[in-house]
C-alpha cells in the first residue's frame, strides 16, 4: 500500500482519478521534467532524468491498477485464477506475487502476513487463494503468459 500511496503522491492524484486524467497529468509532468529540455546544465539534466524515471514508473504502475484497466483485463484474470493452478508464490513486504501454470504472474498488495502464512499452510493453496486473496486485494499483472 505504501507503494501505491507514494506513486499517487508523486503524481498528485487521488484514488478515484480516471485514466484520461492520469494520462494528462503524466504528460504535463513529462513536459516539465524531460531531460532533453535541459541542455546547458549536466547536473540539472541528471536530476531531471531521475525525476522523469520516477514519474514514468509511477504512471505505469497506477495505470496497471486503475479500475478501468482491471475491468478490461477481468476476463483474462478470471480465466487465469479459475483454470490455472498456482505454480509458485512469493511474499515480500506485504506484496504477494503469485505465478500461475499458464505463465501469468500477479502482484497482490497489502496482504497481511497472517493471510500469507495461512496460504502456505493451506491443504489447497489454490482454493484458499480463490476464497481469500483473488477478490480481496488490489492486484496487477506483472508477467505474461507465454
Amino acid at each position: 500500500m505504501k507503494r501505491i500511496i507514494s506513486h499517487r503522491n508523486l503524481l498528485g492524484v487521488e484514488k478515484n482519478t480516471e485514466l484520461k486524467e492520469l494520462k494528462t497529468i503524466y504528460r504535463n509532468f513529462m513536459k516539465e521534467f524531460h531531460p532533453d529540455k535541459i541542455q546547458d546544465n549536466p547536473e540539472a539534466q541528471l536530476e531531471a532524468e531521475e525525476k522523469s524515471k520516477k514519474i514514468i514508473e509511477a504512471y505505469h504502475f497506477l495505470v496497471s491498477i486503475a479500475p478501468e484497466t482491471v475491468a478490461n483485463t477481468l476476463p483474462e484474470y478470471t480465466e487465469t485464477t479459475t483454470k490455472s493452478s498456482i505454480q509458485d508464490f512469493n511474499y515480500e513486504r506485504s506484496v504477494l506475487t503469485i505465478t500461475f501454470t499458464n505463465g501469468s504472474s500477479y502482484e497482490y498488495f497489502s496482504v497481511p502476513r497472517n493471510t500469507y502464512i495461512k496460504l502456505v499452510n493451506a491443504d489447497s493453496p489454490a482454493r484458499f487463494a480463490r476464497r481469500h486473496i483473488y477478490t480481496e486485494f488490489i492486484y496487477r499483472k506483472t508477467g505474461n503468459a507465454e
